[in-house]
Protein backbone atom coordinates (compact mmCIF):
# COMPACT_ATOMS: atom_id res chain seq x y z
CA UNK A 1 0.00 0.00 0.00
CA UNK A 2 1.41 3.37 -0.99
CA UNK A 3 1.44 6.17 1.54
CA UNK A 4 0.72 9.61 0.04
CA UNK A 5 1.14 11.88 3.07
CA UNK A 6 2.97 15.17 2.79
CA UNK A 7 6.68 14.45 2.89
CA UNK A 8 8.61 17.46 4.04
CA UNK A 9 12.24 17.67 5.06
CA UNK A 10 12.75 20.70 7.29
CA UNK A 11 15.80 22.39 8.82
CA UNK A 12 16.96 21.02 12.17
CA UNK A 13 14.87 22.19 15.09
CA UNK A 14 16.56 22.70 18.48
CA UNK A 15 13.28 21.62 20.16
CA UNK A 16 13.59 18.02 18.87
CA UNK A 17 15.73 16.75 21.78
CA UNK A 18 13.26 18.23 24.29
CA UNK A 19 10.37 16.60 22.41
CA UNK A 20 12.20 13.28 22.68
CA UNK A 21 12.72 13.72 26.43
CA UNK A 22 9.09 14.68 27.07
CA UNK A 23 7.74 11.73 25.10
CA UNK A 24 10.20 9.34 26.72
CA UNK A 25 8.88 10.37 30.14
CA UNK A 26 5.31 9.53 29.05
CA UNK A 27 6.35 6.16 27.63
CA UNK A 28 8.45 5.31 30.70
CA UNK A 29 5.42 5.76 32.95
CA UNK A 30 3.46 3.27 30.85
CA UNK A 31 6.13 0.62 30.28
CA UNK A 32 7.69 0.56 33.74
CA UNK A 33 10.20 -2.25 34.29
CA UNK A 34 9.91 -3.52 30.70
CA UNK A 35 11.85 -0.46 29.56
CA UNK A 36 15.59 -0.65 30.07
CA UNK A 37 16.68 2.40 28.07
CA UNK A 38 15.34 4.87 25.52
CA UNK A 39 17.42 6.48 22.78
CA UNK A 40 16.74 9.37 20.43
CA UNK A 41 17.55 8.05 16.94
CA UNK A 42 16.96 9.05 13.35
CA UNK A 43 17.72 12.37 11.75
CA UNK A 44 16.06 14.45 14.48
CA UNK A 45 18.73 13.07 16.86
CA UNK A 46 21.61 14.46 14.78
CA UNK A 47 22.31 18.11 15.63
CA UNK A 48 21.96 20.36 12.60
CA UNK A 49 20.58 17.65 10.30
CA UNK A 50 17.54 18.44 8.17
CA UNK A 51 14.80 15.87 8.74
CA UNK A 52 11.18 14.96 8.46
CA UNK A 53 9.80 16.43 11.71
CA UNK A 54 9.06 13.04 13.27
CA UNK A 55 10.83 12.07 16.48
CA UNK A 56 12.21 8.52 16.33
CA UNK A 57 12.53 6.80 19.69
CA UNK A 58 14.38 3.52 20.14
CA UNK A 59 13.39 1.48 23.17
CA UNK A 60 15.49 -1.28 24.63
CA UNK A 61 13.09 -3.58 26.48
CA UNK A 62 13.40 -6.81 28.43
CA UNK A 63 10.95 -8.69 26.21
CA UNK A 64 9.14 -7.58 23.03
CA UNK A 65 6.41 -10.20 23.47
CA UNK A 66 5.66 -8.84 26.94
CA UNK A 67 5.60 -5.39 25.35
CA UNK A 68 2.63 -6.50 23.23
CA UNK A 69 0.58 -6.61 26.44
CA UNK A 70 1.15 -2.84 26.72
CA UNK A 71 -0.45 -2.04 23.35
CA UNK A 72 -3.63 -0.66 24.97
CA UNK A 73 -1.57 1.62 27.20
CA UNK A 74 0.43 2.82 24.18
CA UNK A 75 -2.86 3.47 22.35
CA UNK A 76 -3.95 5.66 25.27
CA UNK A 77 -0.77 7.71 24.67
CA UNK A 78 -1.89 8.19 21.05
CA UNK A 79 0.20 5.42 19.45
CA UNK A 80 -0.90 2.88 16.88
CA UNK A 81 0.83 -0.50 17.37
CA UNK A 82 2.06 -1.94 14.06
CA UNK A 83 3.81 -5.13 15.22
CA UNK A 84 7.13 -6.02 13.64
CA UNK A 85 6.38 -4.05 10.47
CA UNK A 86 9.01 -5.79 8.38
CA UNK A 87 11.80 -6.18 10.94
CA UNK A 88 11.83 -9.44 12.89
CA UNK A 89 11.99 -8.92 16.64
CA UNK A 90 10.89 -5.27 16.49
CA UNK A 91 7.74 -3.67 17.79
CA UNK A 92 6.81 -0.48 15.97
CA UNK A 93 4.39 2.23 17.05
CA UNK A 94 3.44 5.45 15.33
CA UNK A 95 1.85 8.49 16.87
CA UNK A 96 -0.44 10.63 14.78
CA UNK A 97 -2.25 8.91 11.93
CA UNK A 98 -2.92 12.15 10.05
CA UNK A 99 0.15 14.13 11.06
CA UNK A 100 2.85 11.83 12.37
CA UNK A 101 4.81 13.18 15.30
CA UNK A 102 6.66 10.16 16.70
CA UNK A 103 7.82 6.69 15.74
CA UNK A 104 8.77 4.17 18.41
CA UNK A 105 11.00 1.22 17.53
CA UNK A 106 11.34 -1.35 20.34
CA UNK A 107 13.88 -4.17 20.43
CA UNK A 108 15.15 -6.50 23.10
CA UNK A 109 18.03 -4.95 25.03
CA UNK A 110 21.47 -5.13 23.35
CA UNK A 111 20.13 -6.53 20.07
CA UNK A 112 22.03 -6.06 16.83
CA UNK A 113 19.24 -3.75 15.67
CA UNK A 114 19.79 -1.46 18.65
CA UNK A 115 23.49 -1.25 17.82
CA UNK A 116 22.73 -0.65 14.12
CA UNK A 117 20.49 2.33 14.86
CA UNK A 118 22.88 3.83 17.41
CA UNK A 119 25.84 3.30 15.11
CA UNK A 120 24.17 5.12 12.22
CA UNK A 121 23.14 8.04 14.44
CA UNK A 122 26.57 8.38 16.02
CA UNK A 123 28.33 8.01 12.66
CA UNK A 124 26.32 10.90 11.21
CA UNK A 125 27.13 13.03 14.26
CA UNK A 126 30.85 12.22 13.93
CA UNK A 127 30.91 12.72 10.13
CA UNK A 128 29.22 16.07 9.35
CA UNK A 129 30.04 15.89 5.61
CA UNK A 130 28.20 12.56 5.35
CA UNK A 131 25.32 14.02 7.35
CA UNK A 132 25.08 16.96 4.92
CA UNK A 133 25.13 14.57 1.93
CA UNK A 134 22.30 12.70 3.60
CA UNK A 135 20.33 15.92 4.21
CA UNK A 136 20.73 16.91 0.55
CA UNK A 137 19.60 13.49 -0.60
CA UNK A 138 16.57 13.59 1.71
CA UNK A 139 15.55 17.02 0.43
CA UNK A 140 15.89 15.81 -3.17
CA UNK A 141 13.92 12.61 -2.44
CA UNK A 142 11.16 14.63 -0.75
CA UNK A 143 10.86 16.82 -3.86
CA UNK A 144 10.88 13.89 -6.28
CA UNK A 145 8.67 11.37 -4.47
CA UNK A 146 5.34 13.15 -5.02
CA UNK A 147 4.45 12.55 -1.36
CA UNK A 148 4.86 8.79 -1.72
CA UNK A 149 6.68 7.53 1.38
CA UNK A 150 7.76 4.30 -0.34
CA UNK A 151 9.42 6.29 -3.13
CA UNK A 152 10.99 8.60 -0.56
CA UNK A 153 12.47 5.65 1.35
CA UNK A 154 13.54 3.88 -1.86
CA UNK A 155 15.41 7.03 -2.92
CA UNK A 156 17.45 6.97 0.29
CA UNK A 157 17.94 3.20 0.48
CA UNK A 158 21.31 2.81 -1.27
CA UNK A 159 22.83 5.68 0.73
CA UNK A 160 21.51 4.31 4.02
CA UNK A 161 22.71 0.76 3.33
CA UNK A 162 26.19 1.95 2.31
CA UNK A 163 26.64 4.26 5.26
CA UNK A 164 25.00 1.95 7.75
CA UNK A 165 27.66 -0.67 6.93
CA UNK A 166 30.39 1.96 7.34
CA UNK A 167 28.74 3.13 10.57
CA UNK A 168 28.67 -0.37 12.05
CA UNK A 169 32.37 -0.90 11.29
CA UNK A 170 33.18 2.56 12.68
CA UNK A 171 31.05 1.90 15.77
CA UNK A 172 32.81 -1.39 16.52
CA UNK A 173 36.19 0.27 16.07
CA UNK A 174 35.31 3.16 18.37
CA UNK A 175 33.39 1.22 21.05
CA UNK A 176 35.77 -1.65 21.68
CA UNK A 177 36.49 -2.70 25.21
CA UNK A 178 39.57 -0.56 25.76
CA UNK A 179 40.60 -2.49 28.88
CA UNK A 180 42.05 -5.38 26.85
Amino acid sequence: MTNHRLIEVVPANPAWPRAFEAETERITEVLGVLLIKAHHIGSTAVPGLAAKPIIDILLEVTDVVALDAKNRAMERLGYTPRGELGIAGRRFYLRGLIERTHHVHAFVVDSADVMRHLAFRDYLIAHPKVAEEYASLKRWCAQMCQHDNEKYCDGKQAFVVEHEQKAIAWYHENHRDRSS
